[in-house]
């Protein structure tokens, strides 16, 4: 292998081990701005975006564990490395699809060490990110407390009011 592909391998093969969660995407008839923008919102996830050729990636991703094959990827083949929330940089590779009128479709994609075909990554895609969960999470734990809170409120407030009825009927 020539020292470039190598450096390239090299360069592929540790990013997938750094950030661990990435999405693969096939592109075609992209613009140069549409995709400048697409990989700015990728950084701002704190992921990247890396366009390589699909035996690159097969054998980096062989050196990182895992078994890709190249005939699996049609077209030019690109990958976005997650950040720290897999599931809003994968929305953002999935709205880019949309907006871009398909120029780029989900071939798959890795999560929590497994890999994903392209059905499986939209169903991933479709789930709230960290913060959303988090939220939903926290109101599941907080409804009980302000559903008893209501109850006690109601019963506080009831006995003046009681008490205020029978003072005005007794006057």
């Amino acid at each position: 292998m020539r020292q470039e592909n190598q450096f390239l391998l090299d360069e592929v093969k540790g990013q997938m081990d750094q950030y661990g969660d990435f999405t693969i995407f096939q592109y075609a008839k992209v613009t140069a701005n549409a995709m400048g923008g697409f990989r700015n919102n990728i950084v701002k996830l704190g992921g990247e975006v890396q366009v390589v050729s699909k035996r690159i990636l097969c054998r980096a991703a062989i050196a990182s564990g895992l078994q890709l094959d190249a005939k699996s990827l049609p077209g030019h083949i690109g990958i976005a490395f997650a950040g720290s929330d897999s599931i809003e940089t994968t929305k953002a590779v999935f709205q880019f699809s949309k907006d871009s009128d398909s120029a780029l479709t989900v071939v798959g994609g890795r999560f929590d060490g497994k890999l994903y075909n392209a059905q499986d990554t939209e169903v991933l895609s479709a789930l709230p990110g960290k913060d959303g969960m988090r939220a939903e999470l926290l109101g599941l734990f907080e409804a009980p407390m302000s559903q008893t809170l209501a109850v006690i409120n109601a019963i506080l407030t009831a006995i003046p009011c009681c008490l205020e009825n029978k003072s005005n009927k007794e006057s």
